[in-house]
């Protein structure tokens, strides 16, 4: 069996973002909208009920710790999934396992995390991460987090495993994990309380290098990549399969993965409103403003960012349309997966269709403002693209 034949494409999920930075009607300029806990439970009741299944929260810059609005936002919904966003290398990766525990404990399985390895390494030496420009250290680093996240999550003999417990010694002593690695050594680590999903929490994993993909296929549950024109993210799924059959050849098997997308949309009833909406999110933005990004964006040392600049800068005399319905304008002010999906709803649906025909079936999406959009999202593309879903499986007979 091949690699291709473990990328799992029948079901398709749907995430949206927490603005947890601030939210606003247009970008470039000081947000309108403040993070607050009244304004995220807002997103996120809005975003639950608009059918998305779960919220992605992210680390990193000006952003609200992702740990504390995952735990915020559980007690105000029912069934929506906080996708956690954590950085290896500044929180031990045992308590990082009892952490995301408790969160799975606390929301009755509902928790997920997202391993964020690269990003921006001014903000990780702020941070003081020591390894914040090395970019492969940084994934081997990961490699051995995940290693040992994972390891507790399974031996896991949950909260009757302490000093108070009613386990016997010789129980709680096997399900300790012992581990020493270039980064990380654990004497007896376990994970208390025990992850409510067995055996763990589902991981997500984002990255565009060849040392990305190696560590995502032997750990992640679902791979990430931010948004690009199609042939592109074919030749990224084709790059995941070939380091999925390399880990085969030394391990013996393939593991189940899953690809997702990051991306932006906008759906209004015509494309002409489409359009106009979304170039109304940049046009106050003054040229000092976009050059400043442009530069911050140049210096970064994550692979995925110096491919949206590319596409970007390649799109700049064209209007910055990179495809069919697919724009890049918002990567002048925005970094990370900004490309954005603009046309009616049956446009828009149609190009999610054929990424999830590619094999991407987790899309992260979001749109500004995040609160109103999420629910015109909701209520017109999203029950549509799944109507066209399953009518193209019901005509392969499926």
């Amino acid at each position: 069996m091949s690699a291709s034949d473990h990328i799992q494409r029948d079901e398709v999920e749907f995430g949206w973002f927490m603005p947890t930075m601030g939210d606003g009607t247009s970008l470039g300029r000081e947000s309108e909208r403040k993070p607050t806990l009244d304004y995220l439970t807002k997103v996120a009741q809005t975003a639950e009920q608009s059918g998305f299944e779960f919220v992605l929260i992210p680390t990193g810059g000006a952003c609200i710790d992702s740990w504390v609005v995952g735990s915020a936002i559980i007690g105000a919904t029912k069934t929506l999934k906080p996708l956690v966003a954590v950085r290896p290398g500044l929180i031990a990766p045992v308590l990082t396992a009892r952490m995301a525990a408790a969160l799975d404990t606390l929301s009755e399985g509902r928790a997920r995390i997202n391993i964020v390895t690269g990003s921006s390494p001014d903000d990780l030496e702020e941070l003081g991460d020591p390894l914040a420009r090395a970019h492969d250290e940084k994934y081997a680093r990961t490699r051995e987090y995940l290693d040992i996240i994972k390891g507790v999550w399974s031996e896991a003999s949950g909260l009757a495993s302490t000093e108070f417990g009613s386990n016997d010694a010789a129980s709680v002593q096997n399900n300790k994990v012992y581990f020493k690695g270039d980064y990380y050594e654990v004497n007896g680590g376990t994970s208390r309380p025990a992850t409510v999903q067995k055996p763990g929490l589902p991981v997500y994993f984002g990255g565009s290098s060849p040392m990305a993909k190696s560590v995502g296929v032997e750990y992640a549950d679902v791979f990430l990549m931010w948004s690009e024109p199609l042939e592109m993210i074919k030749e990224q799924i084709a790059e995941i399969q070939q380091a999925q059959q390399n880990y085969a050849d030394q391990h013996g098997s393939v593991r189940p993965l899953r690809l997702g997308m990051r991306a932006q949309v906008l759906v209004r009833d015509t494309e002409e409103e489409a359009w106009e909406a979304a170039r109304n999110l940049i046009k106050d933005i003054d040229p000092e403003t976009i050059a400043r990004a442009k530069a911050s964006f140049g210096k970064t040392g994550a692979t995925g960012q110096n491919r949206q600049n590319q596409i970007r800068d390649a799109a700049a005399e064209n209007d910055f349309m990179v495809g069919p319905n697919l724009w890049a304008g918002l990567s002048n002010v925005r970094s990370g997966g900004a490309l954005m999906f603009v046309g009616t709803p049956d446009q828009v649906s149609d190009r999610l269709m054929e990424y999830a025909e590619a094999g991407v079936t987790s899309f992260i999406l979001s749109s500004y403002p995040h609160l109103e959009e999420a629910q015109i999202f909701g209520d017109s593309t999203l029950p549509l693209f799944k109507e066209k879903w399953a009518q193209r499986f019901a005509s392969v007979g499926r």
